[in-house]
């Protein structure tokens, strides 16, 4: 890869001209309910175009206000959609770059990954992924200056992601953001039923609970609920929402979700 990733979804998930992009993800910011209450240590919030999930995003995200100065990395984990590899992928590039700029990667954090035995470094993983990339805007209008550490998740056990974010949890400068889409092509009746079940077994920190039809992102998402099931931390769904809701039919729709662990 190169030392600095280019954006690959720049003008099909989300606008590629910088200014529009800054107001919308601005706007969608300010209308979220949330600004200025605790701020997480956690999020998980979803990866889709965002006139199908940004608003949903943004609800998450919004509760970074009170630490937009204080939190200086964060973490980035999120499914593989385009290429089949056993572990955690994390790349050479030294920054990301968004319509908004680049986004410095914690180098430092990467090499310490790498001495476990599950995580590998994997350019192809992260070179057309969109599941980290469309949060990097969010993330750039909520905090003031930060780096990331991107994990692409493959085959991996929950176990395996959970001691990845462990070793780079830190303190309060360091934010965790888990990305995942919730149930997938369901009529919009049969999605409220399967991604409620999955909202509370979130919120209940029951990562066994959480089938792969359920959620994209089932093997971050649950390596994060191991940690936060070790460390005592208290979950809650500030959206659940779906296509139907947001964009588009009903017929067949994408299930979202934004859920808070402090």
């Amino acid at each position: 890869m190169a030392s600095v990733r280019p954006p690959a979804v720049a003008g099909m998930f989300y606008p590629a001209e910088r200014e529009e992009l800054g107001r919308w993800v601005r706007g969608a910011l300010a209308r979220a309910p949330g600004a200025g209450a605790p701020a997480p240590k956690a999020l998980i919030a979803p990866h889709a175009g965002y006139v199908y999930s940004g608003e949903v995003a943004a609800r998450a995200y919004a509760f970074l206000a009170p630490v937009r100065e204080a939190v200086t990395r964060v973490v980035l984990a999120g499914p593989s959609h385009r290429l089949a590899f056993d572990g955690l992928a994390v790349p050479s590039a030294r920054a990301f770059l968004t319509p908004l700029g680049e986004v410095p990667v914690d180098e430092a954090a990467v090499k310490a990954l790498l001495g476990l035995p599950q995580v590998r470094l994997l350019d192809q993983a992260h070179a057309g992924e969109h599941g980290l990339e469309v949060h990097l805007p969010f993330l750039q209008a909520a905090l003031a200056s930060f780096s990331i550490v991107p994990m692409v998740v493959g085959r991996a056990p929950y176990h395996a992601v959970a001691e990845a974010l462990e070793l780079v949890w830190g303190g309060p400068e360091t934010l965790i953001v888990v990305s995942s889409d919730l149930s997938h092509y369901h009529d919009y009746a049969t999605a409220r039923r399967m991604d409620a079940e999955t909202s509370a077994a979130i919120e209940r920190l029951d990562g066994a609970a959480i089938g792969p039809d359920q959620a994209c992102g089932r093997i971050p998402v649950g390596g994060l609920i191991e940690v936060a099931r070790n460390r005592g931390m208290k979950v809650r769904t500030v959206d659940l929402r779906n296509s139907g809701d947001t964009a588009g039919a009903r017929d067949r729709v994408v299930g979202y979700g934004a859920w808070l662990f402090a």
